[in-house]
Parts: C-alpha cells; structure tokens; sequence
C-alpha cells in the first residue's frame, strides 16, 4: 500500500472522512487537529502539517481521487509586506501602550475578522520572539517608553521558549513510543515470517 505524505492510503482517506464529518458538526479545525492526534497518538501539529500538506499535493491523483466530493481547499495566504508587517506592529504596540491587551488590539485592528485577527496575532508573536529588535525600534518611532517593555518582552520569550520545549519534549516522548511500538511490531512480523520460511 502506498503512502500519501506519510500516511497509508487507508489512513489518509479515513483522516479526510473524519475531517469531513467534522467540518459538518461545526467543529474547528483547530479543535479536529487536537481530536485526531489525541485518537492517534500522533502531535497536533504534525496533524495540522499533513491536513494542509494533504491539500497542496492536489498534483498527486492519489490525493485528488481522496479528496473527491470533499469541500476540503487549502487557502493561497499571502504573506505579509515588511510595510504592512510594520504598520501592523505599530498599531499593536500603540494600543498596547495604552493598556489594551495585545489580543484586543488585534482583534480592533482586524475589525472583528477571526482569521485576520489570528494572521495579526500569530505575526506578532513570531516577531516579538524572533525579532525583539524590531519590536523596540517600532517602540522608538512610535515615541513609546520602554517603562519596563523590555522586560516583558524577554519575559514573554522566556516563556514562549520554555512552552516550546515542553511542547518538543512532550513530542520526543511520543515519538520514542511509536519507535519502541514499531521496533516491536517489525521484531514481531520478522518472527513471523522466519516461521512461516521454516
């Protein structure tokens, strides 16, 4: 049996029914992700990776012939300007400055639009952490005093990393189950197939 982006063809159609279904039901794909990987075993993130990388691999007639009859589509997002990306930053951190929360500003700034809002967010976070320099110059321009900031800025990163750890040592531990489990399955059909030769 062939594998579809490191998924028997059995599993991919299965995930794509349960994706499906879903979908039907209301429920986020955030929330299918978190569902699926909790039944398999396997991460969430790992799930949200296949789904998306799933979709784009529509010049794969395997994959076109699973997704058949399925509203599944990968949205094309068009990733941020360093203009836009700036002119974004600037606005969070204005009304931050202000006593607003970094969700509710860009939540106002996204004018209510939910994908938007996690696009604003996601892309400051991944600045904030990456690219703290950034941050203060915009702080500067802005004529906003650090009063502090950069200690919350270290601090958030500080703890965005040690989530991110636990997160890949949550991850390892996972995978070195499914290796011993795989290890033992392979050592199992091995016997197997030497008795069936004997």
């Amino acid at each position: 049996m062939s594998k579809i982006n490191g998924y028997s063809r059995e599993e991919a159609e299965n995930f794509v029914k349960y994706i499906c279904q879903g979908k039907g039901q209301g429920k986020t794909l955030t929330r299918l992700f978190e569902e699926y990987a909790a039944r398999t075993g396997r991460a969430k993130g790992s799930v949200r990776n296949y789904y998306y990388g799933l979709l784009k691999s529509t010049d794969n007639e395997e994959v076109r012939e699973i997704l058949r009859g399925s509203s599944l589509r990968a949205e094309n997002v068009r990733p941020f300007t360093d203009e836009e990306t700036d002119k974004i930053l600037r606005e969070i951190l204005r009304q931050k400055s202000k006593g607003i929360s970094v969700r509710k500003a860009v939540l106002n700034l996204a004018g209510g639009d939910d994908k938007l809002m996690l696009r604003y967010q996601n892309k400051y976070r991944n600045i904030l952490c990456k690219q703290p320099e950034r941050i203060e110059r915009l702080m500067r321009e802005c004529g906003i005093s650090d009063d502090g900031g950069r200690r919350a800025i270290e601090e958030s990163i500080n703890n965005l990393c040690d989530r991110l750890n636990s997160g890949l040592r949550e991850e390892n531990g996972r995978l070195r189950q499914l290796i011993r489990r795989l290890s033992d399955e392979n050592a199992l059909l091995r016997l197997q197939v030497k008795n069936l030769q004997a």
